[in-house]
């Protein structure tokens, strides 16, 4: 964990922003998300908004983007099928058949890179690209599946096993798909969103970043895709992880800065030090007795949570849950 004397805004030149939980949750703005970003816009931060979900076209993400006071055009979106595209262009010759198992995204992705989409094995793709749509059926998938087990290259715009569900639980995701394909064929797929490398490099190349900064709600894509990248990463608590989830990660998925929601893109963050026999922020500290944490101070509850992970974090192997929770329930967070 890092501290920062300076907002986020002004110490990242670009906010490569997950969207889902992050500035909506599904067609719902998250509280205080668009002015949030509004005074980071006018800090100087360019914002970019990247998604896994390959179903939409980014001029469609755009719109939802703006719907929700977020204004946006085409060009501030990034998505995996962008991402699949471009790793196909990059192994293909121009003008390449790619059958796409998959919606409109997915489809106008393709076209931009000089691809050909098509929808049968009959037209003899030299690849299958594979991406989210809640209309996908069974023809598409065998027909990808047979193009596969004749040769064709496999690529998934994500892995994600499950997508949010509303109110309700989460629904089967594009990565629940493609084992489809995989288990009928045996080939597993190139996954190019994140935590995959593809999609973050996609990103970069398309906004110019010097020193990103990846914001999330999830562990297992947004943070570990920034590790994954070599970027900073702030982890916010408006979607589907909690702080104790944040406590209990393995190294590969632990951000750089936490924050309750994208307010904490425009504060400093203080420092973490070693005082004490523990680990201090702001007003806080905290300490690991054996099995045992506890924390105390006053100020920032955020800051208590901060010090709470720079001691549960201090080696490799993430304590148990029953071990923090006491701790934890002590912020009121």
């Amino acid at each position: 964990m890092k501290g920062s004397d300076r907002p986020l805004s002004e110490a990242y030149d670009v906010a490569l922003l997950d969207l889902d939980g992050v500035v909506y949750v599904g067609r719902r703005p998250v509280p205080a998300a668009a002015e949030s970003l509004a005074k980071a816009r006018a800090a100087g931060q360019r914002l970019a908004f990247v998604t896994n979900n390959a179903s939409r076209t980014p001029s469609a993400v755009a719109a939802l983007l703006t719907e929700v006071g977020v204004p946006a055009d085409a060009d501030d979106v990034v998505t995996s099928a962008q991402a699949a595209a471009r790793l196909l262009a990059e192994r293909l010759p121009a003008g390449s058949a790619v059958l796409v198992v998959g919606g409109t995204g997915l489809r106008h992705a393709l076209y931009a890179q000089g691809l050909r989409p098509v929808s049968t094995a009959a037209a003899r793709p030299a690849a299958v690209a594979q991406g989210y749509h809640p209309g996908l059926g069974y023809g598409l998938l065998s027909e990808g599946a047979q193009a596969v087990a004749m040769g064709a290259l496999f690529v998934g715009s994500n892995g994600d096993l499950t997508i949010p569900g509303g109110d309700g639980p989460p629904h089967p995701g594009n990565g629940s798909l493609l084992r489809v394909i995989s288990a009928a064929t045996g080939v597993e797929p190139i996954v190019t969103g994140k935590p995959e490398r593809p999609l973050h490099r996609e990103s970069v190349r398309r906004t110019g970043a010097r020193n990103p900064l990846v914001v999330g709600d999830r562990l297992d894509t947004d943070i570990e895709g920034a590790h994954n990248g070599g970027a900073d990463s702030l982890l916010v608590f408006t979607g589907v992880t909690g702080p104790l989830d944040a406590l209990t990660a393995p190294p590969n998925r632990r951000p750089t800065y936490l924050a309750p929601d994208l307010t904490g893109l425009l504060v400093p963050h203080p420092e973490v030090v070693r005082a004490d026999g523990g680990h201090r922020c702001g007003g806080w500290t905290a300490h690991r007795a054996g099995a045992a944490f506890t924390v105390a101070g006053s100020g920032d509850p955020y800051d208590g949570l901060r010090a709470l992970a720079a001691a549960a974090w201090e080696t490799g192997t993430p304590p148990p849950a029953e071990a923090l929770t006491e701790a934890l329930a002590s912020l009121a967070l």
